[in-house]
């Protein structure tokens, strides 16, 4: 045998060795419960998709998995216990909109976005809707600006932290216009204040206002989605009417941590992807305007790549620097 040959051989066979018990850990993963921590409260978008999920996968992983919401704190507690578990079987489930304007919104950060955050599958787009208490009188998206035009700050409001708040903000300062934010630890809590009239404008997942658009305590005023939606029909978007500096389109998966092989991402993100196609789970993520969206670890990471391009422009645009 030449001595190129024997190398190729001994290099081949080292290569086989290297990556063995690699290839086994993915094989032989899970061998306990999973966890999937969720940074929003029961009922929100994330929550719904994640119990779905969790429902179908549990089947094929022959072991149970269980949730863990952790709202608040623009997901910075949820993050934080999810990298600090530092277990492979302990998984983020979580609309990615939650933590990609943080490296703009924050000088240091707990935890290393381009690092902890490792992406397995993504499984669908939220429906995101703005809505504005009765009590404002508002039949449409240019009635409530028209209003915070009127009476600069006067109106309280609320989003989703992350891209949601981010959109808004920038929003407002292009246009001018000012409002009281109103914090919420659980956003789902927000849509009892919007019905009561103690909060006039809202922007969140359309999944959380359905039980007060249901009962007519609230007006549902347009779609921040990029196109409508068969979902919510007969719901013009913000760019239809006239107003596209309010655009977002949602955008949920799951993710790893930081040292989880590539082919255990995969291997995971396919059961995940599989499960998104259910056509039981496509059809009860619609009943919480969810629109199914299922893609792979690198699918997932070429959308993550594009929207944190989006919220880069937009943090750009308005001057948005660390605090």
């Amino acid at each position: 045998m030449s001595a190129i040959r024997r190398y190729v051989v001994a290099a081949t066979t080292a290569a086989i060795l290297c990556c063995a018990p690699q290839a086994l850990w993915a094989q032989e993963w899970p061998q306990r419960t999973v966890k999937f921590i969720v940074p929003l409260g029961a009922g929100a978008g994330a929550d719904i998709g994640g119990r779905l999920i969790a429902e179908r996968v549990q089947k094929k992983w022959n072991r149970p998995v269980i949730i863990e919401n952790r709202p608040g704190g623009d997901a910075l507690p949820a993050i934080q216990a999810f990298v600090s578990a530092n277990d492979d079987h302990v998984l983020f489930y979580s609309p990615s909109g939650n933590f990609v304007v943080h490296p703009h919104r924050f000088a240091k950060l707990p935890y290393d976005p381009a690092k902890d955050l490792q992406p397995i599958a993504r499984v669908s787009n939220t429906i995101i809707a703005v809505a504005a208490s009765n009590s404002l009188n508002a039949n449409t998206v240019k009635d409530v600006i028209d209003r915070m035009r009127a009476e600069p700050g006067k109106l309280d409001i609320a989003m989703v932290p992350g891209t949601a708040e981010l959109t808004v903000d920038s929003f407002l300062i292009l246009q001018n216009l000012k409002a009281t934010k109103v914090p919420y630890r659980n956003i789902v809590d927000g849509v009892g204040d919007l019905a009561t009239g103690r909060l006039q404008f809202m922007m969140a997942s359309y999944a959380i206002f359905q039980p007060a658009l249901q009962n007519n305590s609230i007006k549902l005023l347009a779609l921040t989605n990029s196109t409508r939606t068969d979902l919510v029909p007969g719901v013009p978007t913000v760019a239809e009417v006239g107003f596209p500096g309010l655009e977002l389109d949602g955008l949920v998966g799951l993710f790893g941590p930081r040292d989880m092989p590539l082919e255990l991402r995969r291997r995971i993100g396919a059961d995940v992807v599989e499960a998104a196609k259910d056509p039981e789970v496509a059809r009860r993520l619609a009943a919480s305007a969810q629109a199914v969206n299922p893609g792979g670890a690198d699918e997932f990471a070429e959308s993550m790549r594009k929207q944190a391009e989006q919220i880069a422009k937009i943090a750009k645009t308005i001057g948005m620097v660390p605090k």
